[in-house]
């Protein structure tokens, strides 16, 4: 029988909102790869278009998924990489195709990447993340999710999470509420909101430097970092941009498990 219990900070809060991807679910990765793979291949290429000087090629790495995109939408995302590179594309239309032309059209690409990933491989789902969401809805301490991704109701549907959360927002449901994207709370705040729960109230469980400054943004107390690589870089900037505590799995915050950083 699961009898594990919650403990530390979320033993004191009355909601907790998490992040889907790399928090939830194990498709981080995925997500990286996908980027990897529109990334590189427009860098390779003739670089931008117009008058601007071909762009020397260098590849795109963890660290510039990790600083530059991940928690953030895809549109903010491709913008924030391709300008830490100095190269600037036209923005483009939501609807653009596939392609290198515009910022969007970059994003459309990694996308189409991704649900072929997806289909291909599916994600897995942290260990710790089901054993948590029990232990919380013991407690009776509501639960819901967010993510940038318009996929992340049906992946945590077809993980088996969904009957363990109150509520799920998602890219699909952020675009029509025009709510910006992380590092602006208001991600957070919706999920908060529709659970009935003020953020002074409410913790925030975050892997995304974007999302652990947005819930410091948004005032939710504590605001819990998860570093899935255990690297000590990693874990001081979530450190630095607003974790109060940094984890390397959700288990860490149950009664019996091993202590975090």
């Amino acid at each position: 029988m699961d009898l594990d219990l919650v403990r530390g900070p979320l033993s004191e809060v009355r909601a907790v909102v998490f992040d889907t991807d790399g928090v939830l679910l194990d498709s981080a990765r995925v997500h990286a790869s996908a980027w990897k793979e529109a990334f590189d291949a427009f860098l390779q290429a003739a670089g931008p278009p117009g008058d601007t000087p071909a762009v020397p090629f260098r590849p795109f790495s963890a660290d510039d998924y990790r600083l530059r995109v991940d928690g953030k939408s895809r549109l903010d995302g491709a913008a924030a990489f391709l300008a830490s590179r100095g190269i600037e594309l036209p923005a483009g239309m939501p609807d653009d195709p596939p392609g290198d032309r515009t910022v969007a059209a970059i994003a459309a690409r990694k996308e189409e990447l991704l649900v072929d990933r997806l289909r291909t491989h599916g994600v897995e789902v942290w260990p710790g993340t089901p054993r948590l969401l029990r232990a919380l809805a013991r407690s009776e301490i509501p639960c819901a999710a967010v993510s940038a991704s318009r996929h992340a109701r049906e992946l945590l549907t077809t993980a088996g999470l969904m009957g363990l959360l109150g509520t799920v927002v998602d890219g699909g449901e952020a675009a029509l509420l025009h709510l910006p994207g992380k590092p602006d709370p208001a991600l957070f705040l919706e999920a908060a909101s529709r659970l009935g729960v003020p953020p002074e109230r409410s913790a925030v469980v975050e892997d995304a430097l974007a999302g652990v400054e947005a819930g410091r943004r948004g005032g939710f107390r504590p605001v819990v970092g998860v570093d899935r690589t255990a690297g000590p870089i990693s874990s001081s900037d979530l450190r630095a941009h607003g974790a109060d505590l940094v984890v390397r799995d959700l288990a860490e915050l149950l009664d019996g498990t091993p202590e975090e950083d």
